[in-house]
């Protein structure tokens, strides 16, 4: 099993982590801004993680996003044993 994944955005091809939880643009950020050293706080990133997860169940709601993948973000955004499956 390979270490990446190659995923596409307007910009063309990059490889990601394949364990990452992200996609090209997160990576591109993550490449070329780590100038400062400085990071968010836990607790924004928490908040912005709140807010992605039930936008998902939104969305689904509404059905303009298919189920599997408004599952699949909320998998990726709940602590081990916690949250909404």
């Amino acid at each position: 099993m390979s270490d990446t994944r190659i995923e596409k955005d307007s910009l063309g091809e990059v490889e990601v982590p394949a364990g990452a939880y992200y996609g090209a643009q997160t990576e591109r950020a993550r490449r070329n801004f780590p100038i400062s050293g400085i990071t968010l706080p836990k607790r924004f990133i928490a908040a912005v993680a709140l807010i992605k997860g039930e936008a998902a169940v939104v969305n689904e709601e509404l059905g303009t996003v298919p189920a599997e993948a408004a599952r699949a973000i909320r998998q990726a955004l709940k602590p081990a044993g916690q949250g909404r499956p």
